[in-house]
């Protein structure tokens, strides 16, 4: 195993089995009451990832490596099935068997791919395989880039129509992420040409800028929400959500860039 893959294990683990958790909460809040399977499902879900988040917190950064990858296979596993399960819900929806459900097709198909992100990452920490540094910034910035776009969007009509400002500002941040997901996905297809380091700094730099106005903006959000200040059908819980997955993009960044520095200072 190589130099922090305990560390790096334990990281993922962490933050993504409390969002897969709260992914199973947020679709139970959706469905009907008479979904009762469905319902039964998503708690089973949410009480799986609860405990993973809990034995996750047993573990310290000098456990056995090959206990944390035995860890990691049985926590995959988990992902694998929340993965199928939100999208046996996306099938359902989108044939229309379950008309006066609450949750968007986007946000299944979004919090999907969150599971897919996760399962991909526990594989390949397992089996090192992880990507050279120009891949993974340009990779990571596309995955984390589609997912403040969608925040964006959920936010946007989630939101009370009357709070016309609010949903203006988030709109914006939709069509500025779409924008910004759109330069990724060109800077993608320009590889290995476009793997230079002005250009990745720059991809860096513009994209931090961007994704600390939405932090900054979630935040608030977030505390207007607590305080019911505004009117809005946002769970307070969603709230914090999407605004610790902008923290964590901008952790993301931010160790990208020092790894690319780095990288360039040797040469």
């Amino acid at each position: 195993m190589s130099d922090g893959f305990v560390a790096r294990s334990l990281d993922e683990i962490r933050f993504w089995s409390r969002i897969m958790k709260e992914h199973a909460f947020f679709l139970r809040l959706g469905f009907r009451c008479e979904d009762t399977q469905l319902i039964q499902e998503a708690n089973y879900f949410y009480d799986l990832f609860q405990h993973i988040e809990d034995r996750s917190h047993s573990f310290s950064t000098d456990a056995d490596p090959e206990t944390i990858a035995s860890f990691n296979t049985e926590v995959y596993n988990a992902a694998s099935g929340i993965w199928a399960f939100k999208r046996k819900v996306l099938g359902l929806v989108l044939r229309c068997q379950l008309p006066g459900q609450n949750n968007f097709p986007l946000l299944i198909d979004h919090v999907s791919r969150e599971a897919n992100y996760f399962r991909n990452r526990l594989r390949e920490l397992n089996t090192g395989t992880l990507e050279p540094l120009p891949d993974a910034i340009i990779d990571e910035n596309v995955f984390f880039l589609r997912i403040m776009a969608d925040h964006a969007k959920f936010i946007g009509h989630l939101l009370d129509p009357s709070e016309r400002k609010l949903v203006d500002q988030a709109r914006e941040f939709s069509h500025d992420f779409d924008q910004l997901l759109f330069q990724a996905r060109d800077l993608k297809s320009m590889r290995p040409q476009s793997q230079t380091y002005p250009l990745l700094d720059q991809f860096l730099d513009q994209n931090r800028v961007s994704v600390k106005s939405l932090r900054d903006f979630k935040k608030t959000a977030r505390e207007l929400i607590e305080a019911c200040r505004i009117k809005s059908i946002i769970h307070p819980l969603l709230a914090d959500h999407v605004f610790r997955e902008a923290e964590r993009f901008l952790t993301i960044i931010d160790m990208f860039e020092q790894h690319l520095n780095a990288q360039a200072g040797r040469k």
